[in-house]
């Protein structure tokens, strides 16, 4: 175990030179080293993960089934309680034209997460996905954390199981949503029916172990310290550990965080937003920390298109999604969405080659 240091600069040089960060370490670059030398350690973590000419997006569609949700986070803009006539639940034929007008500009999938909606019983969500993938041929990168804890109870199963279920019913990929901060001290205070960040985790553990590939997110910027960012950050590094040891299939395949948007919710004007040089310091030293992800994500979604093509510079290597449909954090007032020639424009005009991906980072050839 060597000591620890306290330098930013002899931290960075660890990192380009290939050898891993510890959490303390991590924190002093965070808190104390300059924003270039960021950039430049970003850079070459990003490039011994991936070609470094080329960025990668993809063509889906963010799906929300259903915006009734008993679960109440106070930084949700976009939910309405069980029996709010306002609730919805989208039919087979809103899917269908959902699913028609995304593979028609070459997209691939749904990013298919709802509220956790306690009128619908198990068997709808097994129906729900064989009908996506099955029937449309939609790829299903489907429900957080929380929604599958809840199918757990419904169907009186373990999550392995629960998640075994989906999996051959036609689910392909689980993202990472609902990690928010994975600090108890913070979930109490925003989401606390979503339970301890031991729920979320369990989840993506039994996804790892069942070989089901998973995403990674964090979302800032409300009232967690510095501290609290890098370990949610190590509770990922570790658990990716494990699934890499497995060796089956499962996994993260990405990583991608993003600033709490206040809007239209009860925290509006009590936190500060996140500037963007608080965001690009907040990527690169994921990206830095992260090195067993190979991956990461710019959220140019909620930090704009210069901003996002900027983190490109600070170690992320993908540009996401097209964003054909997004509610949640437009619900929140932000977020941002280009087509297909605006993505490629944007992607080159940072200086790189795009190439679009699947959910699972394989190449989609046209």
């Amino acid at each position: 175990m060597r000591t620890t240091l306290t330098a930013p600069e002899a931290i960075l040089d660890v990192a380009i030179q290939g050898r891993r960060i510890s959490a303390a370490e991590a924190l002093v670059i965070l808190e104390q080293a300059e924003l270039p030398d960021l950039a430049v350690a970003a850079t070459v973590v990003r490039d011994r993960h991936n070609d470094s000419r080329r960025v990668s997006y993809v063509i889906d569609r963010n799906v929300n089934y259903t915006d009734v949700c008993n679960v109440y986070c106070t930084f949700c803009a976009f939910y309405h309680k069980p029996g709010d006539s306002r609730g919805y639940v989208l039919t087979r034929e809103q899917l269908q034209q959902k699913a028609e007008e995304t593979k028609a500009i070459g997209g691939t999938g749904f990013l298919l997460q709802g509220g956790v909606n306690p009128d619908l019983p198990w068997s709808y969500y097994l129906d729900l996905v064989r009908y996506l993938h099955r029937d449309l041929g939609i790829w299903v990168h489907g429900f957080s954390p929380v929604e599958i804890q809840m199918m757990a109870k419904l169907s009186c199963q373990s999550l392995r199981t629960t998640i075994a279920d989906l999996r051959e019913a036609g689910l392909g990929s689980i993202p990472g949503g609902g990690a928010e901060i994975l600090v108890d001290r913070i979930r109490r205070k925003i989401s606390p029916l979503k339970g301890g960040r031991e729920k979320w985790l369990e989840v993506m553990e039994a996804a790892h172990e069942e070989g089901v590939k998973t995403t990674g997110t964090m979302m800032f910027g409300i009232t967690e310290t510095l501290a609290e960012r890098i370990e949610h950050l190590e509770v990922l590094r570790d658990q990716q550990d494990r699934a890499l040891v497995r060796n089956n299939g499962g996994g993260y395949t990405a990583f991608v965080a993003w600033p709490f948007q206040s809007g239209h919710t009860p925290w509006e004007g009590k936190v500060p937003k996140p500037t963007d040089v608080e965001y690009l310091r907040t990527i690169a030293v994921a990206r830095i920390f992260l090195d067993n992800f190979a991956h990461i994500q710019s959220s140019w979604v909620t930090m704009g298109r210069k901003t996002g093509q900027l983190a490109l510079h600070y170690g992320c290597d993908d540009m996401g999604s097209l964003m054909l449909e997004e509610n949640v954090v437009s619900a929140a007032g932000t977020c941002y969405s280009v087509n297909n020639d605006e993505m490629t424009r944007m992607i080159r005009a940072a200086g790189y080659e795009p190439w679009q991906r699947d959910n699972i980072y394989g190449e989609v050839l046209s």
